[in-house]
């Protein structure tokens, strides 16, 4: 079943830290509260839109929620569990800290039936969380991750960010390793960009913070979905969507409004390549239609990539009896 989310952005509220990456007015364009009868209105008319059967969650994003004044939390989450109780949504989901977790806080998350927990791990590397001013090392990860978990009620998430400062591709697949050892039930992974007006960008316009480039993201975002796929993680997402504040013209490096598609077209050729390094002759591959593009590349990046590397062709055929690919060597 497809899932919608209906956002209610709290932007910055609940943190007192300034992450060196973080900018939240600019990536979720909401500088002020939204009113009750705001919240309710979007909700409504969201609802009202569906036409056919879609699992539907509440989700609070933009700042650390457990982290805001308990009576507003309360107040929150008392709306999403109107809607809960009445049977419109499926679930209610929000994002926070790993060091805003609490037993008290779990407690009243359950009793409003908060179904997801997603913390903002970024790296699971102690240095890296100290030079980004994170606020928490990774031992509060795992602290946080293993009592969300064994209160049996929630789903829980953690968000992973390749390449902050004085990270590098080892670290991070490292950090992705640990990460996979606390079983979460899904991960995003948002590659670092550099939005204007932080600690990152003054980083990087003196030369002292070098972003990953597109390339280097795409292969190490590659290497984390394939430990959390091989570990039975669930990829939400992989890159920040493109809104008219993130996007190619407004952040620095490794921003691609299709990065998932790029990393996900990379991880298929790297599961062709071995085939191929065993026959070394012209081959095609059979996919169902949801795989075409990815098996094709970007621009024919991955047909571009053999025809390159090994000086053999690759055709792709479309076969929508297949739910998976399927190589052939002539």
């Amino acid at each position: 079943m497809k899932h919608i989310n209906i956002p209610i952005f709290v932007p910055h509220e609940g943190c007192p830290h300034d992450c060196s990456f973080c900018n939240q007015k600019r990536i979720t364009g909401i500088t002020r509260r939204e009113s009750e009868n705001e919240i309710k209105n979007r909700i409504e008319n969201i609802i009202n839109s569906v036409k056919d059967e879609r699992y539907i969650e509440i989700a609070f994003f933009g700042g650390s929620f457990t982290g805001i004044e308990e009576a507003r939390q309360k107040k929150l989450l008392s709306i999403a569990a109107e809607y809960l109780e009445k049977g419109k949504i499926n679930g209610i989901r929000l994002s926070t800290r790993p060091d805003y977790i609490s037993a008290h806080i779990l407690n009243y998350l359950e009793d409003y039936g908060v179904s997801d927990i997603e913390l903002g791990v970024q790296s699971m590397d102690d240095e890296v969380l100290l030079a980004n001013n994170r606020g928490h090392d990774a031992h509060c990860v795992a602290e946080a991750s293993t009592l969300i978990k064994s209160y049996g009620a929630f789903r829980l998430g953690l968000q992973q960010m390749p390449g902050l400062y004085m990270s590098n591709p080892e670290k991070d697949i490292i950090s992705a390793k640990k990460i996979a050892e606390l079983k979460p039930d899904n991960t995003r992974i948002y590659p670092t960009i550099i939005l204007e007006n932080t600690r990152l960008y003054d980083l990087y316009i003196h030369n002292e913070y070098e972003p990953y480039s597109l390339e280097k993201a795409v292969f190490v975002s590659g290497e984390i979905y394939k430990i959390c796929m091989q570990s039975g993680i669930n990829v939400i997402r992989i890159g920040l969507q493109s809104t008219d504040i993130v996007n190619e013209k407004k952040v620095y490096g490794p921003y691609h409004s299709s990065f998932g598609e790029l990393v996900l077209s990379r991880v298929l050729r790297d599961e062709i390549e071995v085939e191929v390094e065993k026959n070394r002759r012209n081959f095609t591959v059979f996919a169902p239609r949801n795989m075409i593009s990815k098996v094709t590349g970007n621009k024919k990046s991955n047909i571009l990539y053999f025809k390159e590397k090994y000086a053999i062709k690759m055709k792709v055929c479309e076969d929508n009896k297949l739910c998976n690919f399927f190589v052939t060597f002539d």
